[in-house]
């Protein structure tokens, strides 16, 4: 199994470039895993310790649980992915059932930043997107998809989540073997690790 991992800061554009990936290998058994799967469970914390949450600090997930996962796929196995209730901060009951594949996509801002799973990647790649454009593209998301306000996005913004990707996500670039300025739109960028990934399936199948 070909591992990748998509690191780069919130609303980089990482997601795009996945699923730019896994269109482009439909006819290959292909899936994404995402980090934000694996936040911790908070059920044992009030609403309001929950709210305090620092979603982009390395400590925010269970980082152990994702490599044991990994860790069982490349082995063959199928494992239960959690996943996670953000307008009530915590882990939901629910799991998602994901059986090993050909080509495993890890996407996350934080993907990069473990020496455990890195050492389980074929691949590393990292997003990166000017912090204006992350901002704006943050806001739209957090409404419409995660039910923040406006007012609770800038707050979490301004004081978590730019300083946590300063001090722990770019940092994380020097581990990439690729870095795609600009998200999908970079085509050459997306092309080239589309060639890569080619590369190592041809390589996979010879040696089957």
């Amino acid at each position: 199994m070909i591992i990748i991992g998509v690191a780069g800061g919130s609303a980089s554009g990482k997601t795009s470039v996945s699923q730019a990936i896994l269109e482009g290998f439909a006819h290959e058994k292909i899936a994404m895993i995402e980090e934000d799967s694996y936040y911790k469970d908070q059920s044992n914390l009030t609403m309001d310790e929950r709210r305090q949450t620092n979603y982009d600090h390395p400590l925010a997930f269970d980082t152990d649980l994702l490599v044991a996962q990994l860790a069982e796929l490349k082995a063959g196995r199928a494992v239960d992915i959690p996943t996670y209730d953000f307008p009530n901060h915590t882990r939901a009951k629910e799991t998602r059932r994901q059986e090993p594949v050909n080509v495993l996509i890890i996407e996350g801002i934080l993907v990069l930043e473990d020496v455990k799973l890195r050492e389980l990647m074929d691949i590393k790649v990292f997003v990166d997107t000017d912090d204006d454009v992350r901002i704006i593209r943050r806001i739209k998301r957090d409404i419409e998809e995660r039910g923040r306000t406006l007012d609770s996005v800038i707050t979490q913004y301004l004081s978590a989540v730019k300083p946590m990707y300063h001090q722990f996500i770019e940092p994380t670039k020097r581990y990439a073997d690729i870095i795609i300025p600009e998200g999908v739109s970079n085509t050459v960028g997306v092309d080239i690790l589309k060639t890569k990934i080619e590369s190592l399936l041809r390589l996979a199948k010879s040696e089957a």
